[in-house]
């Protein structure tokens, strides 16, 4: 239902990552008012957000943020109370897998119980007959797939305290849908990147690398399996698919994913190309090493592998099949942004990142700043 002013009001939560600015974006240009929720933090915590946050940006007066926490569900109730939301998307987790190991129960609280705690908050702000929405699944739930591509009706076998959470944030979506019939949506959305990307996940830690060893800010980069296979798709197209995935007349689920598989090793190779360093490879396992082929930089190893970018319990292969999408919501991958455009996009942008870095420090020392 919209408000007094004819505009749909949407909820973001885990407003300040990657999917959140995109998503905000998105639902500002079509005309929402869009709450969204941020943790409270001593330190600044928002730069996906500033541009939005600027007035001269379209509709910048339609964004509130708000201070709420997925663990705290008395803040979500009266945050919900308050904004009354047609639709909430849930993408607030600790989405880092690596991190999930040394974090297992932050992880469960935050991106399982997280996920309980919204629902109820529903329920208790009496909003369930009213409010569509939408959960972050991922393709981390598959984990040690068992066929290949996964589709919704593939079993989920978890390798990650984080897929382990995410598989009860699923499942408790859809059994709150099927009890109280409320319009509950799991998006099983296989890996997405963007410029927005967090550095320390492996796309775009290897695309600042290229970026920063090309410029000679960096010397190397040092990664774990690099023949692990990834279906990565554009950050920007995924919020597409998961706005239409509310905008059905039935609750649902479904996979969001291009259906193509690249490695790890691959990215990087198209990474280090597009910024000027071709690699060539040498040695085996954790002694394998990238080494620039050709150029000024020839012979410089720029890639190691490391054994504590490994995992405990490895994904080896995750592919998505996202004929669902295609089929029901209109969702067409191969016509969006391809891995290689993606790939290009990201190192143009952290070699954007690296010539400032330059300035900063050239600055600095002008000024003779004591840090």
């Amino acid at each position: 239902m919209p408000n007094a002013e004819g505009r749909k009001v949407a909820l973001i939560t885990g407003v300040c990552g990657q999917d959140g600015s995109y998503l905000t974006e998105l639902l500002l240009e079509k005309g929402y008012i869009v709450h969204g929720l941020k943790r409270r933090s001593s330190s600044f915590n928002h730069p996906r957000l500033e541009h939005i946050l600027d007035k001269d940006y379209p509709n910048s007066k339609n964004f509130i943020l708000h201070y709420a926490d997925m663990v705290d569900s008395t803040s979500l109730t009266n945050l919900l109370k308050l904004t009354q939301p047609d639709e909430i998307y849930n993408l607030a987790a600790q989405s880092h897998v690596k991190v999930s190991f040394e974090l297992p129960e932050y992880t469960a609280a935050a991106s399982g119980m997280g996920a309980l705690n919204l629902l109820e908050a529903v329920r208790g702000a009496g909003l369930a007959d009213k409010t569509r929405i939408y959960q972050a699944s991922t393709s981390e739930m598959f984990g040690k797939v068992h066929e290949v591509p996964q589709s919704e009706t593939t079993p989920f076998h978890p390798r990650s305290p984080y897929g382990v959470a995410k598989v009860y944030a699923f499942w408790i979506f859809v059994n709150y849908r099927e009890s109280y019939n409320m319009f509950c949506c799991n998006g099983i959305l296989f890996n997405h990147e963007s410029p927005r990307r967090g550095e320390t996940f492996v796309t775009r830690k290897i695309t600042m690398a290229a970026a920063r060893i090309k410029l000679g800010l960096q010397d190397c980069v040092s990664l774990g399996n690099l023949d692990a296979k990834r279906d990565w798709g554009h950050a920007k197209d995924y919020v597409e698919a998961m706005w239409r995935i509310l905008q059905q007349d039935k609750a649902d689920d479904f996979v969001v994913a291009t259906g193509i598989t690249t490695t790890v090793r691959a990215f990087c190779e198209w990474s280090f190309n597009r910024a000027g360093l071709p690699l060539r490879w040498e040695g085996e396992g954790v002694n394998e090493r990238g080494i620039v082929a050709s150029g000024e930089h020839e012979g410089k190893v720029v890639v190691k592998v490391s054994e504590r970018f490994f995992r405990p319990a490895e994904v080896e292969l995750l592919l998505g099949d996202p004929a669902k999408a295609k089929a029901v919501l209109g969702w067409h991958p191969e016509q969006l942004t391809s891995v290689e455009k993606l790939c290009e996009e990201m190192v143009d942008a952290d070699m954007e990142l690296a010539k400032l870095e330059i300035m900063n420090v050239e600055m600095k020392k002008k000024l003779k700043v004591p840090y």
